[in-house]
């Protein structure tokens, strides 16, 4: 029987070549993906971090750049849906690299899915700054009635009044 006569000739394909690497730098920019997740606010901006939020980032086998997939609701995926453009600006721009080259929009209904369910914020703002009782704010008034400056008084006041309240003593 004949041996298999072969046509590379010991040559292999390019990608062959390149997988491991290929796949190697994916890997690493694996790091990039939790802090597009992790930075949300600080990237994206205030405004639109509050209407979405990012789901994951994915890469594809052989191509470079990921897909990065926003999730907001139906009637706020329009307005996402024409700053994508400025998302992926934005987050390559702290990358410095074209880490993201695409941006996918999902949308949920507002009730029956849990994901629909989230809040984009990422942290609860305190109660609109609950007053101190009327006893705390004279013993805080009492503290800062020596000082000179009424802006400076006032401010002392207020960090008086706050650490009486947590505290709890005098």
């Amino acid at each position: 029987m004949a041996g298999r006569k072969t046509t590379t000739y010991g040559f292999s394909s390019a990608s062959k070549l390149l997988q491991g690497r290929i796949r190697q730098a994916a890997e690493g920019r694996g790091f990039a993906q939790t802090r597009v997740l992790t930075h949300w606010e600080e990237i994206a901006g205030a405004d639109l971090a509050g209407i979405a939020r990012p789901v994951e980032v994915s890469y594809s086998k052989g191509g470079f750049g990921g897909t990065l997939t926003l999730l907001t609701t139906g009637a706020r995926a329009p307005m996402v849906e024409m700053r994508k453009e400025e998302i992926r600006a934005r987050i390559n721009a702290v990358y410095g690299y074209n880490a993201i080259s695409r941006v996918r929009v999902t949308q949920t209904a507002a009730i029956g899915f849990a994901e629909g369910q989230v809040d984009f914020q990422y942290r609860k703002k305190d109660s609109a700054g609950a007053m101190p009782s009327p006893e705390v704010q004279a013993r805080a008034r009492a503290e800062a009635e020596q000082v000179g400056d009424a802006d400076l008084r006032a401010a002392l006041e207020r960090l008086a009044a706050n650490v009486i309240s947590r505290t709890g003593r005098d």
